[in-house]
């Protein structure tokens, strides 16, 4: 079987982002589980909030094209959230939204999810590592037909979590990582198969 494409990304925008951290630890994990994996910093796609007005005068934003069109092209989702206010962030849901948008009358709905399986983590200072908005990504991401695997990571005090290097200090959450990263490389194999 053909090597799966992973596209991995963190729900923040902030340059020291814990999120940031664990979205590049869990590449490597899925790199090394046998994916090819692309990671994007939705920062760098500089998107607007959606607006109805604007997809309407000028269509999708350059990066709204260019993360739906990474999203289209792979098998499956590694996903690392923070949760803000028990939720997700606003660029996460936001970048969703531009890609779950049509270019045009024939193309297939949410063809950018449909059928494509996602594995999801968080980092975060507090106790529950970020666990509340997962609750709320998986609901989004099942709503609109991405097969969201069971197993999920959540890092809790992510400020004593990583050394200065931006690795894990803890081999019981790397080895759980590197577990994810596997089953979400098995899983897209099977939706795949």
């Amino acid at each position: 079987m053909s090597q799966p494409k992973i596209v991995a990304f963190a729900g923040s925008l902030r340059t020291g982002s814990y999120n940031k951290r664990l979205a590049h630890i869990a590449a490597d994990a899925v790199r090394a589980a046998g994916a090819e994996v692309t990671l994007v910093d939705l920062r760098e796609l500089n998107l607007p909030l959606f607006d109805q007005d604007i997809e309407d005068s000028t269509g999708l934003p350059d990066g709204a094209k260019k993360f739906k069109a990474l999203l289209r092209d792979s098998d499956g989702f590694l996903i690392a959230s923070p949760e803000y206010n028990s939720s997700i962030t606003a660029a996460l849901k936001n970048a969703i939204d531009w890609a779950s948008r049509a270019e045009s009358d024939d193309e297939p709905d949410l063809v950018a999810f449909r059928g494509k399986a996602a594995a999801l983590c968080s980092a975060s200072p507090g106790a529950l590592g970020g666990l509340r908005g997962l609750v709320t990504v998986r609901s989004i991401l099942g709503n609109i037909g991405v097969c969201v695997v069971p197993d999920q990571v959540c890092i809790s005090k992510a400020h004593e979590a990583f050394d200065g290097n931006g690795h894990l200090k803890d081999e019981k959450q790397v080895k759980k990582i590197a577990a994810l990263a596997m089953t979400l490389v098995e899983f897209t194999r099977k939706l795949k198969a």
